[in-house]
């Protein structure tokens, strides 16, 4: 059995199709959402996300929060994953993300002291989108 996937932003479907399964880490840690699945829904951190089509070939993507929701109904399972940003692993541009990770990790060492919070929170989220990419193209 399979699953309905769609992975959404507000300027696109990022990839739509059928899966074996969907892997993603919410909030709470990580799910694997299978078909027949119960109804959920999650808030997703910023984290790659992996999806293993129907050919058993996985699918990387990375996504920047959001949520992830499943809906089961008449023995179709489909997983709608909604997210502010969204990347497959081959659009991601690998040396922009190292670059923004090097920028990120130097931000919030030189400025640890002299950052507002929202500053720091600002700095943490640049430096775990730039990682989830890259470990996204790696």
């Amino acid at each position: 059995m399979t699953v309905e996937v769609h992975v959404v932003t507000p300027e696109r479907e990022v990839w739509s199709g059928t899966a074996e399964q969907v892997i993603a880490r919410g909030a709470e840690g990580e799910l694997g959402i299978l078909a027949g699945h119960v109804p959920l829904l999650v808030r997703l951190s910023i984290a790659p996300l992996r999806i293993q089509t129907e050919g058993g070939d996985w699918l990387m993507a990375v996504v920047d929060g959001g949520f992830l929701h499943v809906t089961s109904e008449e023995g179709r399972t489909r997983v709608d994953v909604l997210a502010a940003h969204a990347e497959l692993a081959g659009e991601i541009d690998l040396q922009a993300a190292r670059i923004r990770k090097e920028e990120a990790e130097v931000r919030l060492q030189s400025h640890a002291t002299r950052l507002a919070e929202a500053e720091m929170a600002s700095a943490r989220a640049e430096l775990a989108k730039a990682v989830a990419r890259i470990s996204a193209a790696g």
